[in-house]
């Protein structure tokens, strides 16, 4: 007896074998067969679906789930137009704040401001407390001077605006979370990401100096799926600078591992360890993404973070101890570093099916496109990004730059595995919204980016879907509704092949299932 049939559908299996059905059964945790397979079946639970569509689970291959949920509960200055109004909102928490303790805030974003605020008015504002504003990218943050005077020197350098490595070490005056406190706040993200329709995904750096919340963070993934609260598939990206170097056997050529030479492949398909997650640059909110010529109307040009030398060191003895790589490169320069590091890597020990990544690939260069293609190398981006951030980010690079940030059509033209992603928290997780942009190329204001970059929706749904299954090493199980796949499956109120461009990111998520079961908040 099935567990569930799944009648009068528009079932898209993103399998070109079967690529529409209407009737899907499922048993256990499985789908079990289509259409004629199931339709004289007996099943526990019979669901008229009434003509609405379903397709496989979006999986959501770059984000940071204990970020998203710790953000949702700090106070944000995120709705404030100007600086006075966010320096209110700081005395605000300031008064809230034991004396000796932190202000903490999110949502900071200097762009909207005119100008980046200075340690001396966050003095004033926060009556001379510890006030640590996260900046919006995640690779920097506003902090007032006695922060500043808890750094090294040579970190505590200009007015308060700390960028990556110096961002890093400020956090770490905080850290570390509870693993408690971070099992509760992947939980809060993980049901966001369900009523989106997301069924699986990467979280992009644990551990780590930059993203980290603990140096026993994968255990608190761990107490998160024991307490119920991780109710979809996560595989966790490691962060390079757990590395340390090891007395491997000679032959084993590997020259810095994890503890017990952990490596991409080790859990099971609701929890696994992926890829090695290896930061080169920053990122264009901050104006830290490098760029091989500065950004536009300004007199700099990014940075890496670390030296180059150091940085190929890490790819190549990532790759050298058996891991598939996630390699963050935003700007070109940093996308330069990464493909040389991997075909450098490569030449060592040829590795064909690692299925590296590069993780963002904000703005690739026309002549780093077959590079990318021969190497054999992913590009896992965010659409929302341009349709959130477009207007700056075009305007930061120019017009010579501007069609090269975040590409579609140029990827897939070269035979690149095009994969979505959304960076939560660092805009919309919505995969509906970033497929409508991925087809149409326009920002919230209408401003089409790169217009040449626009793919079709079945493309844009394969890189939420079979692609981002293939990025995850999950296609056996995951990306399409194949029989003997697992039942993870979105039901959406509209077919967004067949429904106006426009209207694609508000087409209702009417239920999400994960294992062949309807998650909470299911319409159905």
């Amino acid at each position: 007896m099935l567990s569930t049939r799944l009648t009068n559908a528009r079932v898209l299996t993103m399998d070109p074998d079967r690529p529409v059905a209407r009737e899907l059964g499922i048993w256990r945790d499985r789908v079990v067969g289509l259409d004629e397979e199931v339709a004289g079946l007996p099943a526990r639970r019979v669901v008229d679906l009434q003509g609405a569509t379903v397709l496989p689970g979006f999986i959501d291959s770059h984000v940071h789930l204990a970020w998203t949920g710790f953000k949702a509960g700090t106070p944000s200055v995120a709705p404030c137009r100007s600086v006075e109004e966010v320096l209110a909102r700081v005395a605000e928490a300031a008064a809230r704040t034991p004396e000796g303790g932190w202000t903490d805030l999110a949502g900071y974003d200097q762009r909207g401001l005119g100008r980046h605020l200075t340690a001396a008015e966050l003095d004033k504002a926060g009556a001379g407390r510890k006030v640590f504003l996260m900046h919006d990218s995640g690779h920097g943050c506003m902090v007032s001077t006695a922060v500043l005077d808890l750094l090294p020197a040579e970190l505590a350098r200009g007015d308060g605006f700390l960028a990556e490595g110096a961002m890093g070490a400020a956090r770490a005056l905080r850290l570390p979370y509870s693993q408690q406190e971070v099992a509760d706040a992947i939980g809060h993200a993980a049901r966001a990401c369900l009523t989106e329709g997301v069924t699986g995904c990467a979280e992009a750096g644990i551990g780590g100096a930059l993203f980290g919340h603990s140096p026993v963070e994968l255990g608190a993934y761990q107490l998160a799926r024991e307490q119920g609260k991780l109710p979809l598939r996560v595989q966790l990206m490691v962060s390079a600078d757990r590395l340390r170097p090891v007395g491997a056997h000679r032959d084993d050529g590997i020259p810095r591992a994890l503890d017990l030479g952990l490596r991409t492949g080790f859990g099971d398909d609701r929890l696994s360890v992926g890829a090695l997650k290896i930061y080169t640059d920053g990122g264009m909110m901050a104006r830290t993404a490098a760029l091989s010529r500065p950004y536009e109307g300004l007199d700099h040009a990014g940075q890496l973070q670390e030296d180059a030398g150091s940085l190929t060191d890490t790819i190549v003895d990532g790759h050298l101890a058996g891991w598939q790589l996630a390699v963050h490169a935003i700007g070109d320069r940093a996308a330069d570093l990464a493909l040389d590091a991997l075909e450098r890597a490569q030449r060592l020990r040829p590795r064909p099916a690692a299925r590296h990544r590069i993780e963002h690939a904000g703005l690739v260069r026309p002549d780093q496109l077959d590079r990318m293609a021969r190497l054999g190398v992913a590009a896992v981006v965010q659409p929302n990004f341009l349709r959130y951030f477009g207007d700056d980010y075009a305007a930061i690079m120019g017009e010579e730059r501007a069609p090269w940030l975040y590409r579609g059509r140029s990827f897939l033209d070269h035979g690149i595995t095009l994969v979505g992603s959304s960076d939560r928290p660092v805009a919309d997780g919505s995969p509906l919204r970033a497929i409508q942009f991925m087809v149409e190329r326009a920002s919230e204001s209408g401003q089409v980016i790169g217009p040449d970059e626009g793919i079709t929706v079945d493309q844009a749904l394969s890189a939420y879907t079979v692609a981002g299954a293939f990025a995850c090493h999950w296609e056996d199980g995951a990306g399409s509704l194949t029989p003997g796949r697992r039942a993870d499956l979105v039901v959406l109120g509209d077919d967004p092949r067949s429904a106006e461009v426009a209207r694609i990111g508000g087409i209702e998520v009417v239920a999400t299932f994960v294992d062949g079961l309807e998650t909470e908040g299911s319409a159905l």
